[in-house]
């Protein structure tokens, strides 16, 4: 199972325990990221405050304001109601993104947009996602509002943007793996002659070995 650990990247938390309707928590790792626009311009401050009214009937996880402020609404151990399937938000952190204008491909700015990138790519590694997928269905790491219900969020600018989003979180989790181990030393490794009918070819392997830091590896 997951941590269930919250982002460090969200400077603004108020927890919304009302709006988890009931559903309490994962049962599930989470293994799923959700992408939806605010179809509107909004700071993170007033969206987060609109998740708390009584006009709100929804909650997220995190929202970003077009001022590229990270807050969070719903703790990461409890599932957000934002797609209105329980499927995919019980394997899901929910990111609520503000537009930088209203209608047409409902843009998101520069600060939103490089927000949501860090994001996703804190949410990956906090829940050992290793590869954010986005392939058009619900079974990738990376979801739609409108693959659930009949909805234009994420709206066009988004939606359009989806497979780049994957290319570079996908792209920071390769450079921030762990480096393979080194290669062990000072090991004795002892290569059976018996094993092989040709010496040369019991001698080629224990080379082999010492190339690879096995440095006492010899032929017996």
């Amino acid at each position: 199972m997951s941590n269930f650990t919250n982002s460090p990247l969200a400077t603004l938390t108020r927890y919304n325990t009302a709006k988890i309707n009931g559903s309490g928590n994962y049962t599930r790792e989470i293994t799923k990221i959700t992408i939806h626009h605010t179809a509107g311009v909004i700071t993170s401050q007033n969206l987060l405050d609109w998740g708390f009214s009584s006009s709100c009937g929804a909650s997220w996880n995190y929202g970003i304001g077009n001022d590229g402020i990270i807050h969070q609404m719903v703790e990461e151990k409890n599932r957000a109601w934002t797609t209105g399937s329980p499927t995919n938000d019980y394997q899901a952190i929910t990111i609520e993104v503000s537009n930088s204008s209203t209608g047409g491909d409902w843009a998101v700015g520069d600060k939103a947009y490089t927000a949501l990138i860090n994001l996703c790519t804190d949410i990956c590694k906090r829940n050992g996602i290793a590869k954010l997928v986005h392939d058009g269905t619900p079974n990738g790491s990376l979801t739609r509002h409108n693959m659930f219900a009949a909805t234009g969020c994420p709206g066009k600018y988004l939606q359009d943007r989806f497979g780049a989003i994957c290319d570079e979180v996908n792209k920071r989790l390769a450079t921030s793996a762990p480096p393979p181990a080194p290669p062990p030393t000072n090991t004795i490794y002892r290569v059976q002659l018996g094993a092989f009918s040709v010496r040369a070819n019991a001698e080629r392997l224990a080379a082999e070995l010492k190339s690879k830091g096995y440095t006492d590896a010899f032929v017996v």
